[in-house]
């Protein structure tokens, strides 16, 4: 089952000699549970087709369905309410809540959309990402890898369609990275998530189930 299809997406900032084509022309298709990185250099187009993938950007011209809904048929607030529900995001920055500890910044969204925490499941997710010992203690006191194993275990607990995840190991060492990174991989696997991450690094992109390339705002 297809679970992202972009068709035919395009974005365009500019016009005149300032006109920059970001994406021209992106055809692709995600099915359910799979892995896939998308790589590219700087400017290559691929950030900008993450967050228009996520609802966070909407394009020039062209479409982006997730599990069957198409994102620009919502209204605003139709679309914030679907990307709570159905799309988990991973930043390289964490983005956690600082006056919120972990099991809190966990189970925000579910919060946010008013939706009972399922006790069992956030187990599983936490046990699996060595959390369950640190639910009580707050962003400050984490190393780098453990917050981002938080906003992982963040976006897992809504039981999204999709993962996004933007350079989720653009702040951490190398060590802490393939650590992440194997995280990411057994949560793929354990919870049979489909996750889409960027890179500009070809060896974390090997990780992936399937590696996408674009430059210029094309797949090649």
């Amino acid at each position: 089952m297809v679970i992202l299809e972009a068709r035919n997406l395009k974005k365009i900032y500019g016009k005149g000699e300032a006109q920059v084509n970001a994406l021209n022309g992106i055809n692709l298709t995600v099915k359910r549970g799979e892995f896939v990185a998308i790589v590219g250099t700087s400017g290559s187009g691929k950030s900008t087709f993450l967050n228009i993938a996520g609802g966070l950007d909407v394009p020039t011209s062209g479409e982006i369905i997730i599990d069957g809904e198409t994102l620009g048929a919502f209204t605003e607030k139709e679309l914030t309410v679907f990307r709570r529900r159905m799309i988990g995001f991973i930043f390289q920055n964490y983005n956690l809540i600082p006056m919120l500890n972990v099991y809190e910044n966990i189970i925000l969204q579910l919060k946010l959309d008013g939706r009972p925490a399922d006790s069992r499941y956030i187990g599983e997710i936490t046990e699996a990402l060595a959390l369950d010992g640190k639910l009580k203690s707050f962003p400050n006191q984490l190393s780098g890898g453990q917050q981002q194993r938080v906003a992982i275990a963040r976006a897992l607990v809504t039981k999204p369609a999709i993962i996004l995840a933007d350079e989720p190991t653009g702040n951490l060492d190398s060590a802490t990275s393939q650590d992440v990174l194997g995280l990411l991989k057994i949560t793929s696997t354990q919870f049979h998530q489909t996750i889409v991450m960027i890179t500009h690094n070809e060896e974390i992109a090997q990780l992936a189930e399937r590696i996408i390339r674009i430059e210029d705002g094309r797949i090649v």
